[in-house]
């Protein structure tokens, strides 16, 4: 078995990326809102999907069985329009900082496997601001925004207890990520058997179950599943005998079992009588996989199950199928059922919760998320007229209003331009017919990009390329785009 270290070392052979950087250094755009009403601190219940599509929740309209997200969704807020970012560490780095990922070089890519760098330390972290706020904070799932130095881990970045895997895409059953072990309490290494989704949410219900009432509580619940490898256990692949595709069945598969974790964190908060005190809120961490170049490491033979619904492409674009999620939130008596149509970005819940807990932001950087409480909790209009899809060297894009820019840089060029309102699926380019729009929209993406840290996966195959001695390796497993 290879040694973190031996990964590390191989990963020099990716050299020949030849893809570019440009110059920039961060700028600070900061978007916070008015605070949110003076309430009771709650709880706290983040809940991240992996890879999961749009319409692939029952509540949505799919035939995979979600019972538990469905009454979640029943009784609480549904979100019409989302935002992520299209991949899964900028929008956990998103999360966690309340800042878009170009600001500090996590726009592009994932960290892979044999990356060295992580969200920068000098980003202060949601849980530390809640920790400040008296909060006790616990991270049962996938972390995957640092894992080459403890320097980056959860347990140094606010976390008072951490169980799960570091990296991106793991074993299922194995707990491993290229034949090395990923998985931990706090920060040792841990040997368990089990499916890794269905281990976290017994996790997450002991981590309710043993907390101190007299400290709110923190709980973010990042699964694993539907990601690649598409496994499941047996119990849960034989309720979709019916489903003759293999992956499609094991996907369903792997979502049921999630919404069964998430359904033994609901009764381990009704049994400790914590449920009216808490917000639940769960969304993917980006569209479902439409195209094998994001599947990540695991060898997929077959179609791709995700389902994104209208909505374009999926995961790793900048489409809609890629950035606009399934989402919602709940807390009984505070969050009032429906559906909320306003624009909302996953940078937003950061001071919306950091509002809510009653702690202060003494300590960030300027935020680009808003404290839409009032968006959330009552259906209020979104004060939300920008989202910022991604900035990087190859390709960046925009949405003011309803106008969306999509403009790739790289060679060759193409502009893309479309109207929301009218065509949500973007099937229409009006970039032609609106040239005011487009250079107003490449305006503000070419201001992002003045503003941008050069993204550090590039900057990581640049130091392996010129600086790092050469040895042969196989380079997917420092640019594996699917983690």
């Amino acid at each position: 078995m290879k040694s973190r270290r031996q990964i590390l070392k191989s990963s020099a052979a990716f050299a020949a990326s030849g893809l570019a950087l440009t110059a920039g250094l961060l700028g600070g755009l900061a978007a916070t809102g008015p605070a949110s009403a003076q309430v009771a601190r709650p709880n706290i219940v983040y809940i991240i999907a992996d890879d999961m599509g749009w319409r692939d929740a029952g509540f949505q309209g799919s035939d995979i069985k979600t019972p538990h997200i469905d009454r979640l969704a029943k009784e609480g807020a549904r979100f019409e329009q989302f935002y992520v970012q299209p991949m899964c560490t900028p929008t956990r780095a998103a999360f966690m900082t309340g800042r878009y990922p170009l600001r500090y070089g996590l726009q592009t890519g994932v960290i892979p496997a044999a990356g060295t760098y992580g969200v920068p330390l000098d980003e202060y972290l949601l849980p530390q601001t809640l920790k400040d706020a008296g909060y006790r904070t616990a991270l049962v799932g996938k972390w995957h925004l640092g894992h080459a130095k403890p320097e980056y881990w959860p347990r140094q970045r606010g976390f008072d207890s951490f169980y799960g895997a570091l990296v991106g895409e793991i074993d299922h059953f194995k707990h491993s990520s290229h034949g090395v072990k990923d998985w931990y309490r706090n920060n040792k290494p841990l040997e368990e058997h089990g499916f890794d989704n269905s281990l976290f949410g017994d996790e997450a219900a002991r981590v309710i179950e043993r907390h101190d009432a007299d400290s709110p509580l923190f709980l973010y619940l990042a699964f694993t599943a539907p990601h690649t490898p598409f496994q499941a256990p047996q119990e849960y692949l034989d309720r979709y005998k019916d489903i003759e595709d293999e992956n499609r069945r094991a996907y369903a598969a792997m979502i049921s079992v999630m919404d069964d974790g998430i359904g033994k964190v609901v009764a381990a908060l009704d049994k400790r009588g914590m449920r009216d005190d808490t917000i639940i809120v769960f969304h993917s961490d980006n569209g479902g996989v439409r195209s094998s170049l994001f599947a990540g490491d695991s060898k997929v033979s077959g179609g791709l199950p995700a389902d994104n619904g209208p909505y374009r492409d999926g995961k790793g674009t900048l489409y809609e199928g890629g950035t606009r999620v399934v989402a919602l939130a709940n807390w009984p008596g505070k969050i009032k059922p429906g559906v909320v149509e306003g624009m909302i970005h996953v940078v937003d819940m950061y001071p919306t919760l950091a509002a809510l807990a009653g702690a202060k932001l003494d300590h960030n950087k300027p935020l680009d998320g808003m404290d839409l409480w009032a968006t959330i909790s009552e259906g209020r209009p979104s004060p939300r007229q920008e989202v910022v899809y991604n900035v990087d060297p190859m390709a960046g894009a925009v949405r003011s209003g309803d106008w969306k820019l999509v403009w790739k840089a790289s060679l060759p060029q193409s502009i893309e331009l479309f109207d929301l309102s009218k065509d949500k699926s973007e099937t229409t380019n009006l970039a032609g017919n609106n040239p005011d729009k487009v250079r107003e929209l490449q305006g503000r993406v070419t201001e992002l990009a003045g503003e941008m840290r050069p993204p550090l996966l590039l900057m990581e195959a640049v130091r392996l390329t010129f600086v790092s001695p050469p040895v042969t390796a196989d380079p997917s497993l420092l640019f594996s785009l699917g983690d």
